[in-house]
């Protein structure tokens, strides 16, 4: 699935031909790409208060922490040159790479990078995004290039979130990051114009291999149909994901480029609304969603059936024989609901972001499959923000379809969004037994005991049918015939700087 990569982070893809866009394009110009993107950066442009993968995958190609993933899934250096870990994990030291500049001109100072550090970590007073940041106990300049951060708790994966875009390194004086975002990446940001596009330039003064392409145009296209046709109408060159059944719409002058999302599609429950708050609905819903059926009806037999919150490329984590924790039984699953209080079933609504189509055919299945067991499930589609806002903020809703990522090459990226404290638990769901494992988890220095604590914990959201599991995702992307370079990586990302014009 990821053609040939590793192996190892919510959410999805469609897209409305803005024709006012297109104003200025001017064809075969090498200078410039556009790509087609689902939805508007409307969280935010600050990276360290972002929190759609939406928004981390366009970000990503203006922000940089001290350490950044390449496309193998390893860290590597990036606004540092290196580190060092004192022996008892408590103490790293970063190097700081000379001359790397911000998009402003200004050079990044240690006082830039422990300013951004302590932001990301909430340590300023602003809410902090990376709960694993509450672990940092102070930030220390040691000389003009050279930062420690001290934690109170050891953490083997600490590299990792120092790694993600939560953690970029932004300058101290940047007063208005929300709206005018300044990063160290190979693109720096030129203007965004609300539901239409998002505009990036080359930066010429990149420390690293510089971007091939000058301009980059994200496009918002929240229609499906729409991108379709802009992709065969040549004003777009690129997309971030299509459906499997829309390549064949494609001609011979496109590559389409197959992968997985690496992410985790289900039904997510809410765990304070009844009858959810029942572990025998919940085990209903599983027993009568039919995962091979979704995938073969709505995405033509692509996608990886998942049975818990880790998708394959997690590797060692995944646990593959929790697949098949809830086999089809409609039997079963109205025994379940009858010994609920519910023989005749019961009323649902299942929220679905409208952009995301894969996630609005995947709900319309499930609304057939559940009607096998008197469940009556009812669609709503609202938009982008909106979902944001009334589902993963505030937690007001029943049910929903979404994709789940990594935004940090952790395990503890899927899993820790499920501790009961954990403030990204928009499922509200609470267990004990799997506080208790996770809390474990985080202050074990064995790899092989964390590994086996974290298997402990999927097994739980299996058991628990904590959500209706159903896929990680097949992923295509098309790309004008022009251009070449696409890689995939091991997280929910687009990395433009590596796309170049063919030789014509």
């Amino acid at each position: 699935m990821r053609k040939r990569l590793v192996s190892i982070l919510t959410v999805l893809l469609t897209l409305t031909i803005a024709l006012s866009g297109c104003a200025g394009r001017k064809a075969g110009d090498s200078s410039k790409i556009v790509v087609g993107i689902p939805q508007d950066l409307e969280d935010s442009l600050d990276p360290h208060k972002a929190v759609a993968a939406g928004t981390r995958e366009v970000l990503f190609n203006v922000f940089e922490g001290l350490l950044k993933p390449d496309e193998n899934g390893e860290l590597i250096p990036a606004v540092a040159e290196s580190y060092t870990a004192s022996e008892d994990g408590l103490v790293y030291t970063f190097k700081l790479r000379d001359g790397v500049k911000f998009h402003n001109g200004n050079r990044v100072t240690a006082e830039d990078v422990k300013y951004s550090i302590e932001k990301s970590a909430g340590m300023t007073g602003e809410e902090s995004l990376i709960a694993a940041f509450s672990n940092i106990k102070e930030v220390n300049i040691t000389d003009k290039d050279t930062v420690e951060i001290v934690l109170n708790e050891r953490d083997v994966d600490f590299p990792a979130y120092i790694a993600s875009v939560g953690a970029a390194v932004i300058p101290a004086d940047n007063a208005n990051p929300d709206t005018m975002p300044v990063g160290t990446g190979p693109y720096k940001y030129v203007s965004r114009s609300p539901q239409e596009n998002i505009i990036m330039t080359r930066f010429d003064d990149y420390w690293g291999e510089p971007a091939h392409i000058a301009n980059v145009e994200f496009r918002i296209e929240a229609n499906n149909d729409a991108m379709i046709l802009a992709l065969k109408g040549g004003t777009i060159d690129m997309c971030a994901r299509i459906s499997a059944s829309q390549t064949s719409q494609l001609s011979n002058t496109f590559t389409v480029y197959e992968g997985s999302m690496n992410l985790v599609q289900a039904l997510y429950l809410n765990h304070n609304v009844a009858p959810f708050d029942d572990i025998r609905v919940r085990q209903a819903l599983c027993y009568a969603a039919d995962k091979q059926e979704i995938i073969d009806i709505a995405f033509d037999g692509k996608g990886s059936p998942l049975g818990s919150s880790m998708f394959p490329a997690f590797g060692k984590y995944f646990m593959p024989e929790l697949t098949d924790t809830y086999t089809p039984d409609l039997s079963k699953a109205r025994e379940l609901l009858k010994e609920a209080g519910y023989p005749d079933g019961f009323d649902m609504t299942i929220t679905v972001p409208s952009n995301y189509q894969p996630h609005v055919d995947t709900a319309q299945v499930l609304v057939e499959q559940f009607k096998r067991i008197g469940v009556n499930a009812t669609i709503q589609q609202v938009e982008w923000n909106t979902w944001l806002s009334d589902v993963y903020a505030n937690r007001q809703y029943e049910s929903t379809v979404i994709g789940v990522d990594a935004s940090q090459l952790t395990a503890n990226a899927m899993l820790g969004r499920f501790y009961s404290k954990a403030e990204d638990n928009f499922t509200n769901y609470s267990n004990p037994e799997y506080d208790k494992l996770f809390e474990e988890a985080q202050v074990t220095i064995d790899d092989d005991k964390r590994t086996e604590l974290y298997k402990k914990m999927e097994t739980l959201l299996a058991e628990d049918a904590a959500n209706v599991y159903i896929q990680d995702m097949a992923e295509f992307v098309p790309l004008a015939g022009k251009l070449d370079g696409y890689v995939f990586y091991p997280l929910y990302v687009q990395d433009i700087a590596k796309l170049y014009f063919k030789e014509q």
